[in-house]
């Protein structure tokens, strides 16, 4: 069983506390097995086992609970008198209405609620209404290269190459890992994500009376595989449908709209909007987006090996989620900035490139950061091991070392 420390202490942090948790997260990236170590967990801390309620709606034993009426009584009567009950709710999504199920239990004394959910939708409608203010969304993604490699025990190098081509879902880094089951594995995790979670889209629509749906699979599956080979570059709703209409496809920019809002619902894709660094203020022009998962996307797209410096750049991406800043591109007058991560308040500039020894490409990269006014950090992260250094106050660090290592930026490069 994969732990992932910093999820179960985030759940341990919020223990008891007068609020939902809400576990969400891309299918397989380890909620259901998060879950389970959080009620070991309890477990050590005195609660009983008829204490905790636990209900995974993708099991069979459960389908009579999808009705939420049923789902609401089968609870009740399973609460512990005069103790606190920890209920767990995976993938709640999958249950009609389910809003009033929690929204129930929420304003009962003595339920500490956990749901978790692998599409973004459930938290929308009728749901986020209800709940304002009442609940903690605890984001899980895949594994970071650093988990990676403590699984994996594969020296550093060589480990950063199979976590780029196989990508970072936890069972893959325990699983052995030979072309052909890593292949099959991705096939059916894709095939699930699309498929399943189209399902429970339309459950929830039907729910919240909403007309449109997704239907074709196939043109799913094209948008996704044309996301994938762009992550990185910025992109609009209509430069989606030229590419899809210069294909022969009659299509709408609303048609191609609803299908990249659900791959970012699924968090197969991530959608990163432009900054004005000057102006302190997001833009709405083309936006970026990242993919969760780089195995799933060697896995769909023709031919492998695909621009490693938008696959570093991809990595960075997420792991600068994990670390919890909120993430934007910048601008900075004509210049673009890969990354712009802001944490209460605070800014940090981030270059991403795959070698800068080349002075042309040393330049161009420092460039930008050079131009910002503002005393926040700037660094340049990259594969090339011989130009880490402090260059007037940027910082230029060794991706792996940045990756391996959580300390401040400015520590970094002098290793």
């Amino acid at each position: 069983m994969v732990e992932r420390t910093e999820y179960l202490n985030a759940l341990i942090s919020w223990k008891d506390e007068q609020v939902i948790k809400v576990i969400t997260g891309i299918r397989r990236c380890g909620k259901s097995t998060l879950m389970l170590q959080y009620q070991d967990y309890l477990k050590t801390q005195g609660v009983s086992s008829d204490q905790i309620i636990t209900v995974n709606f993708e099991e069979l034993e459960y389908e009579e609970l999808l009705d939420y009426k049923k789902l609401y009584v089968w609870l009740k009567e399973r609460l512990s008198e005069g103790r606190i009950t920890y209920i767990f709710l995976d993938e709640i999504q999958k249950v009609p209405q389910f809003e009033k199920v929690v929204d129930s239990l929420y304003v009962k004394p003595g339920i500490d609620l956990y749901i978790t959910g692998s599409n973004a939708y459930m938290l929308s409608g009728d749901l986020a209404t209800l709940l304002s203010g009442r609940y903690v969304e605890i984001k899980m993604l895949p594994l970071s290269f650093a988990e990676f490699q403590t699984l994996t025990k594969v020296e550093a190098e060589k480990g950063f190459a199979e976590y780029l081509k196989n990508g970072s879902l936890p069972y893959i880094a325990v699983m052995d890992r030979t072309s052909e089951k890593v292949d099959m594995y991705l096939e059916g995790i894709y095939n699930t994500v699309i498929v399943r979670d189209i399902e429970d889209r339309q459950v929830r629509r039907e729910s919240d009376s909403a007309k449109r749906k997704i239907t074709d699979i196939a043109l799913l599956k094209t948008i996704a595989r044309y996301l994938a080979s762009v992550i990185g570059s910025p992109v609009s709703i209509r430069s989606i449908t030229d590419y899809l209409v210069s294909g022969g496809r009659k299509i709408s920019p609303n048609t191609v709209n609803d299908y990249v809002e659900v791959l970012v619902e699924s968090f197969i894709f991530y959608p990163v909007d432009r900054f004005d660094i000057a102006g302190k203020q997001l833009l709405k022009a083309n936006r970026k987006y990242y993919m969760v998962d780089l195995g799933i996307r060697n896995h769909i797209l023709p031919r492998k090996n695909y621009d490693f410096g938008f696959s570093i750049e991809n990595v960075v991406y997420f792991e600068l989620l994990r670390r919890g800043y909120k993430v934007t591109m910048g601008k900075q007058g004509n210049a673009e900035v890969d990354f712009v991560a802001e944490k209460q308040g605070a800014y940090m500039y981030v270059q991403v490139t795959a070698d800068m020894t080349a002075e042309e490409t040393f330049e161009r990269e420092l460039r930008p950061l050079r131009a910002i006014r503002d005393n926040y950090e700037k660094i340049v992260l990259t594969m090339d091991q011989n130009t880490p250094g402090n260059y007037e106050g940027i910082q230029a660090i060794y991706l792996l070392d940045w990756l391996g290592n959580r300390e401040s930026p400015s520590r970094l490069w002098k290793k």
